[in-house]
């Protein structure tokens, strides 16, 4: 109406208002009516904003990668931007007369590239493969530092690398070697096994033999200490075999002096009864034979007189006519001399 418009902006959008080229109202989140045919508005998002990002990239040894990533940027300094960058929206109020809102974040992305590119020539296709970490650390610290960002007053929130590719051959060349780096390691670890499983069982067949030879040992002391005991009771036993032998040595040798005594006792009790026997035998030699016979006869039962008398008729049977003995007094004779 009139030419008269009025326009409300989000608060994470900065606003400009210039009219008849001086400024006269800025700020995040402003609502206001404005004459279009006078006025100028400049509305620039200072909210964060992600940009992701692919690009190829050549290494030190001429292999080509893709690089992933995504960058997060935010507008600090609007009013320095709106001066170098056109920002201006249509007479609609919605629509940006230009395509700058669209090459800001080109041309940021365009430095990562450049970033990326001057690290990448540094690095082998290996350790760019594997330094994700170190090319995100030197690509936020270079674009922080960056004059092309500080000038056009832009804060570098964040970046992040999300892959670092080879080329599909590549990638299968660097599979192969892997695989078979793998295998080998496999290999290893299979061998490795092996030998372990042989230390091992080498080391169990050395602990059998360090118990077999524990137990022999073992064995081999308690033999010698068995022979030592046995030995000790030899010993013993012979101490006492030689103690009970010199017992009988000493017991024959009192028996032989004892026969030896007796022996001469008895020699010389022999020789005192032969002397007497002599003696007697002398006497009795110079005594008449009637004289001893009477003497025999005393103390004789009448049997042995009977006896004695029937010896004497015997002896002079040839002086003796006839002689008659009755059986009565045999009978008599008989009983008498028969114990009772």
């Amino acid at each position: 109406m009139l030419g008269i418009k009025f326009i409300k902006v989000q608060p994470t959008d900065y606003v400009l208002l210039y009219r008849n080229g001086q400024l006269v109202r800025e700020g995040v989140g402003l609502a206001f009516f404005y004459f279009a045919p006078a006025s100028s508005i400049v509305r620039i998002p200072v909210a964060s904003t992600d940009v992701p990002f692919i690009f190829k990239e050549v290494t030190s040894d001429f292999q080509e990668v893709t690089v992933q990533g995504q960058l997060t940027y935010s507008i600090t300094d609007p009013k320095k931007l709106s001066q170098l960058m056109n920002f201006s929206l249509a007479p609609n109020g919605k629509d940006y007369t230009s395509d700058d809102p669209q090459k800001l974040s080109q041309r940021l992305i365009n430095h990562a590239q450049v970033l990326t590119r001057s690290s990448l020539k540094k690095m082998s296709l290996r350790q760019a493969l594997g330094s994700s970490d170190g090319l995100v650390n030197a690509l936020r610290e270079g674009m922080r530092q960056s004059e092309e960002t500080t000038s056009l007053g832009i804060e570098i929130l964040g970046l992040s690398i999300l892959a670092i590719k080879p080329t599909p051959e590549t990638s299968r060349a660097l599979e192969a070697e892997i695989r078979e780096q793998i295998l080998r390691e496999a290999d290893d670890a299979v061998y490795t096994r092996r030998n372990a499983a042989v230390e091992q069982e080498r080391a169990i067949k050395e602990n059998e033999l360090n118990t077999e030879i524990a137990v022999e040992n073992k064995k081999r002391q308690i033999r010698e200490t068995q022979m030592d005991a046995e030995k000790s009771v030899q010993k013993k036993m012979r101490e006492l075999s030689e103690a009970e032998m010199s017992a009988k040595i000493a017991l024959e040798e009192k028996n032989r002096e004892f026969v030896t005594l007796a022996s001469e006792n008895t020699k010389q009790e022999a020789d005192a009864k032969a002397y007497g026997i002599s003696a007697v035998m002398g006497a009795l030699a110079k005594t008449d034979p009637k004289t001893l016979q009477a003497l025999a006869s005393v103390g004789m039962n009448p049997g042995q007189l009977v006896a004695s008398a029937f010896k004497e008729l015997a002896e002079n049977a040839d002086k003796i006519g006839q002689l008659n003995i009755s059986p009565e007094l045999l009978r008599e004779l008989m009983s008498k001399g028969t114990p009772k």
